[in-house]
């Protein structure tokens, strides 16, 4: 049936998504920083993401508010379950935005700056690959309180996760510096595009077996008696997203690989939501024994109407009035 608990679960899968999708492709210029071989490079590739990497956090923020606003027990639960990796993904996140900011003023320090958007950005995507592996394999709940360890998010499977995550970023990355550069920077993604796309169909692979492994309540739902058919759509149309993205990049098209990649994560996400769904904390606490009641929920919606169009109004805006090549000497300074 669905209600408000339903449309708040699916309004913060939404925003999740969102935030992972255009945070990821910045956090993938970081992840690829790099690669600039002068400052004039570096310089433009963080001039394609400086008008809207800080909008794109504003997901992040609308997911976790949401959380803790429509899903309080979910939110105190998973908060003490990752209290390490959200620490330390914010302090990346906050160090990332400082370099970002003190880059273009240092004189003498310039190219520790350069390393700290880099470390900032790695570190993010790692942290943040690990808490949907430490979410997948399990909470541990008593009580309606969390019951594990201090480091029960750590794990081979959290970190490959991290890992998975960090490649997947670095693709998107890639792909929209092809959009944004020009010139010998932009081959330079181009030829990164294939194996990066390589390395993230093989990370999902990876982390869709690894699931199997570690969770037995998921592998009973795709591989039990009671498998629900349709689920298999998903990882079909992962490889023919794959097969699509592999030939628009030998095409060296623009923008399509861009898409393509984020029909990748599109997918990913929803073979996550179709393993997990209806837990928020798997294996014990769906999302409506985690709900708030109805009276709050509706309070919340009316909120969230009037927000949500001005957020979707705000970053279409931006993106279309920032579109085009970066060239040099333009952008932020």
């Amino acid at each position: 049936m669905f209600d408000l608990a339903t449309l708040w679960f699916v309004l913060i899968a939404v925003a999740l998504l969102a935030y992972a999708v255009l945070d990821g492709f910045d956090l993938g210029v970081g992840i690829l920083f790099p690669l600039g071989r002068s400052d004039e490079e570096r310089d433009r590739m963080m001039n394609s993401i400086a008008p809207v990497w800080d909008g794109n956090e504003t997901w992040l923020v609308l997911g976790g508010g949401g959380l803790f606003a429509a899903f309080p027990l979910a939110y105190s639960v998973l908060l003490t379950a990752l209290y390490a990796p959200v620490i330390g993904m914010l302090l990346a996140l906050i160090l990332r935005g400082v370099a970002f900011e003190f880059r273009f003023r240092a004189e003498r320090f310039k190219r520790y700056w350069d390393w700290a958007f880099t470390g900032g950005s790695t570190l993010a995507a790692i942290l943040q690959g690990v808490m949907v592996g430490a979410l997948v394999q399990g909470v541990r709940v008593e009580n309606r309180a969390y019951a594990g360890g201090w480091f029960d998010w750590l794990s081979p499977f959290s970190l490959l996760c991290g890992l998975a995550l960090v490649t997947g970023y670095a693709l998107l990355g890639a792909c929209w510096l092809v959009i944004k550069l020009d010139g010998a920077l932009e081959e330079r993604m181009r030829k990164l595009q294939e194996p990066l796309g390589a390395a993230t169909i093989l990370a999902i692979a990876l982390v869709s077996f690894g699931t199997l492994l570690v969770n037995d309540t998921i592998r009973e739902r795709w591989l039990g008696a009671g498998t629900l058919l349709f689920l298999w759509i998903i990882p079909i149309a992962t490889a023919l997203l794959a097969v699509a993205f592999y030939r628009a990049v030998r095409a060296q098209r623009t923008l399509t690989p861009f898409l393509l990649a984020l029909g990748l994560f599109g997918a990913a996400f929803a073979g996550l939501a179709g393993s997990l769904f209806p837990y928020l904390i798997p294996p014990r606490i769906s999302y409506r024994e985690a709900a708030n009641p109805d009276i709050s929920l509706a309070f919340l919606l009316v909120g969230a109407a009037i927000l949500l169009p001005v957020i979707l109004g705000y970053t279409a805006y931006g993106y279309w009035i920032f579109r085009g090549k970066v060239r040099a000497g333009e952008g932020y300074h």
